[in-house]
């Protein structure tokens, strides 16, 4: 069946624009092809002649020739990025954070894909529980990597449950063929108190070990829980004790694998040495920081970003060639919160014509034991931080907001947060360098 691939634009000066296709065409197909998807259609353009056939509003349909560069892009631009629908997910996995959000939010926050797609076009993480035979082909055909899955566990039997989805486990299987059409993987594991951890989980490492170089990291991170499980799962936090537990497994692997195969493969998110009370791996534990999505490495990278800028600013400029701001604030989740205090105070300490404030923010909106930052509410905002000292004004992380939007996750916008705690707000890249930057209110930093 053709699918409706309308074109949303074409780029000024581009091939298609002197091809004179225009916005509202659809592209029937290329090289007699029919389009499938975004894949279907980048692997296509790669030759220099290539036979576009479109079809205008009015039903005309005109064949194209181009000649062209190659890999050089015709310049078309489409409606839906994906170029075909979002495949949402059919699991019901006892640790989904989606079935533990509040009611009467946004359509698109109860929406769960699990779209192999896009894992490779925005990292996402997928099951393989929708992923087709068809789809595998596709995959080794073009060479798509690396793709993120989501293992939870190496044990068939506890993936069935565990996803309740009878064919979870047989799903494990589409692995090794992955591995034999070479294509490159990162792995996930959502630990769950008393499912896949302790044994389970060094079970599970183990048999993911065998998927090495092409498996080239797995992250393990604990399971978030919100206050809204009512009917669900019983599954309960882990304690200080057991987080350490769990970094002592997953460092005696780091270790073998490091001694065999020169990498360190399975990383412990942050949490779990925030939760341990321990402090953060070194950066080279990372292996160039394959899992910061994920949460692995992002407060250690920062840290690091925050220090080497602060001390090319200090040997670049001396301690006086800067735009002092005066007092300032920064907000953060819990989890960030000890490292950013750290921060603002080594920063105030080399310069001490600034005051920043460092204000932790407690999730109520999700619950308390959701920490970290990109999940803080506008109104959580505006109720722990009206009538503290804010400064001039109030610096965000950016993963506060919806990407490229000024809204919250509760559809509060940065207009409204101002208003409300009158104080205009900053939002700053996830970067250390960027942090050092605008607090000094000074240009890039030795990137």
């Amino acid at each position: 069946m053709q699918k409706d691939h309308v074109i949303r634009a074409v780029l000024p000066g581009s091939i298609a624009e002197e091809m004179e296709i225009e916005a509202g065409d659809r592209l029937l197909a290329i090289n007699g092809t029919e389009i499938e998807d975004i894949f279907d259609y980048q692997f296509l353009i790669q030759d220099t002649y290539i036979e576009v056939l479109v079809e205008k509003p009015d039903g005309e349909q005109w064949l194209l020739e181009i000649d062209k560069e190659l890999d050089e892009d015709p310049g078309i631009e489409f409606e839906n990025g994906l170029m075909d629908e979002y495949r949402s997910c059919h699991n019901k996995c006892v640790f989904c954070f989606i079935d533990q959000m509040p009611p009467n939010m946004r359509k698109t926050l109860y929406f769960k894909d699990d779209d192999a797609r896009l894992s490779f076009l925005q990292g996402n993480y997928v099951t393989l529980t929708n992923l087709s035979d068809h789809d595998i082909d596709r995959i080794c055909r073009y060479h798509l990597s690396p793709i993120n899955i989501s293992f939870q566990t190496m044990n068939p039997e506890l993936r069935c449950r565990m996803l309740n989805n009878r064919f979870a486990g047989e799903a494990l299987k589409k692995v090794d063929r992955l591995m034999e059409g070479g294509i490159r993987m990162n792995g996930q594991i959502v630990l769950c108190k008393g499912l896949n951890d302790g044994k389970e989980l060094e079970y599970s490492i183990e048999e993911l070990m065998k998927y090495l170089p092409n498996l080239e990291s797995v992250s393990v991170v604990p399971v978030g829980l919100t206050k809204y499980r009512e009917g669900l799962y019983p599954l309960k936090p882990f304690s200080p004790k057991e987080a350490g537990d769990v970094i002592d497994l997953i460092e005696r692997y780091q270790k073998e694998c490091y001694d065999k195969y020169g990498i360190h493969f399975v990383h412990a998110s942050d949490e779990w040495y925030i939760l341990a009370g321990r402090e953060l791996p070194e950066e080279e534990r990372y292996d160039g920081y394959l899992q910061l999505e994920n949460g692995v490495g992002m407060l250690r990278l920062l840290m690091n970003e925050f220090e080497d800028a602060l001390e090319k600013r200090k040997s670049a400029a001396g301690f006086t060639d800067y735009s002092p701001r005066g007092e300032m604030s920064l907000a953060t989740g819990l989890l960030a919160y000890p490292y950013l205090k750290r921060m603002g105070e080594r920063l105030m300490e080399s310069y001490p014509g600034i005051k920043l404030y460092v204000y932790p923010v407690t999730n109520y909106f999700f619950g308390e034991q959701i920490t970290v930052s990109g999940l803080i509410t506008g109104q959580d905002l505006v109720a722990q931080l009206k009538g503290k000292k804010l400064g001039s004004r109030l610096l965000l992380p950016e993963n506060i907001l919806r990407s490229g939007e000024d809204v919250f996750l509760d559809d509060y916008r940065t207009g409204d947060v101002e208003k409300a705690l009158q104080v205009p707000l900053n939002i700053v890249k996830s970067s250390g360098y960027d942090l050092v930057d605008v607090i000094l209110g000074v240009g890039p930093a030795g990137k």
